[in-house]
């Protein structure tokens, strides 16, 4: 009895041994600690705090915690529903009070969505030792693209013309990620200023195109025609539910772009251009090739965020259609260690965290930048992994951190 209680107590240990070294550990006490930094941020910019603290010590501290935790609670309200309204909504039977209850956590991951197609293409890029900053420009093109073939194609019935859409919407992102590859895989040309010079270039060729040759007749403003109805991903909740199928196809794509880099030739080539370019040119692997077609698949992953706004979410064209979705990419990829399921959870963690924003700025008076804080404060304490280990006191982990090399900034 005494030895199988030791054995037991011994497995634990070397459990608990091995998964306070790894890395998902870190990057949940990564995510606890920026929580918990970001309530003080919250506490000690709220003029009640200060009124409190003038009172007492101790007022001060409890103001300081209720407004802290009100704040949270307002953010996961928002982002994922208030209980007891979701109970006394299906209590009732009412479907539209139903939908109501429930809306919030549908709308996280409807704004999650463009964050995993964005996600896969800063990550795909990141395995091919390529850093694509021009997700961003990419989505507008790929999203001008989309949105042309949803209004501009009659006569298709929904099964052809939804992906047809798309298609559209993926080549047009594909053209805009296949310029800067040519050019680095020609002519050794930087991919950072060459997207960055994308991304000017689609801002404002979108810009000329919405107050021109594809903005609506019928509106003064710059926007496009409304798409047709065969064009529209199809939503799964009547209003005032917004999830459509475009979450599935993020998915797909994400299952799709693991089996490519993971369990696939092209895929090991491409992992070992990114990891060992030298390597990788004296096994035989064409290097132009890999950079310029890993290029093309980035952006093409980016241009189906663009395609998956205007067919999902908006049915058309707008200016100021993304609230960064593709400099935020950049972030969560890093975040989710550029592997697909990472940037999934990630991606989610990130559309939680802007759905809840709304609530929180409502309900609480906090400014939505607290969010923003907040993501920061949890990618600096990701990114530098040891001040995490060192405040936890957390063992390095046996093998070293899985970084990816990014050949490019060796010049």
């Amino acid at each position: 009895m005494e030895k199988t209680t030791e054995n037991k107590n011994k497995s634990l240990s070397v459990f608990w041994d091995e998964f306070s070294r790894s890395n998902f550990l870190v990057i949940l006490l990564a995510i606890f600690t920026g929580i918990l930094l970001g309530g003080v941020l919250v506490a000690i910019t709220t003029n009640e705090v200060y009124a409190a603290f003038r009172v007492s010590f101790w007022s001060g501290l409890g103001e300081a915690l209720k407004t802290a935790w009100n704040t949270y609670v307002a953010l996961f309200t928002g982002s994922v529903g208030d209980p007891q309204k979701i109970r006394l909504a299906f209590a009732s039977g009412d479907d539209l009070a139903i939908r109501r209850a429930i809306n919030p956590f549908f709308e996280s991951l409807v704004q999650s969505t463009p964050y995993i197609f964005g996600g896969l293409a800063v990550a795909l890029g990141f395995r091919a030792g390529l850093f694509n900053i021009g997700v961003e420009g990419q989505i507008f093109i790929g999203a001008v693209t989309g949105v042309w073939a949803g209004y501009a194609i009659p006569g298709l019935p929904a099964i052809i013309h939804i992906p047809l859409a798309m298609l559209f919407g993926a080549l047009g992102g594909a053209l805009w990620g296949f310029i800067p590859g040519l050019l680095k895989a020609k002519t050794g040309a930087h991919e950072v200023i060459t997207t960055i010079m994308m991304n000017y270039i689609a801002f404002r060729l979108v810009d000329w195109l919405l107050k021109f040759p594809m903005q609506d007749p019928n509106e003064f403003t710059p926007k496009t025609p409304w798409i047709l109805e065969t064009a529209k991903l199809p939503r799964l909740f009547d209003t005032p539910i917004r999830f459509h199928a475009g979450f599935f196809i993020a998915i797909l794509m994400a299952v799709a772009v693991y089996y490519l880099l993971f369990k696939t030739t092209w895929g090991f080539e491409l992992r070992m251009v990114g990891s060992n370019p030298n390597a990788a040119r004296y096994a035989g692997v064409k290097i132009t090739r890999t950079t310029i077609l890993a290029m093309v698949l980035s952006g093409a992953l980016a241009g189906m965020a663009g395609a998956n706004e205007v067919l999902g979410v908006n049915y058309r064209l707008l200016p100021a259609f993304s609230s960064g979705y593709g400099f935020d990419s950049i972030a969560l990829a890093l975040l989710g260690k550029t592997h697909p399921l990472g940037v999934i959870l990630s991606s989610l963690l990130f559309g939680f965290l802007r759905n809840g924003a709304r609530s929180m700025q409502l309900a609480v008076g906090v400014p939505i930048d607290i969010v923003s804080i907040l993501q920061a404060l949890i990618l600096a304490f990701i990114a530098a992994p040891a001040i995490i280990r060192t405040i936890y006191r957390l063992r390095e982990s046996k093998q070293k951190e899985d970084l990816v090399t990014l050949r490019s900034w060796k010049g």
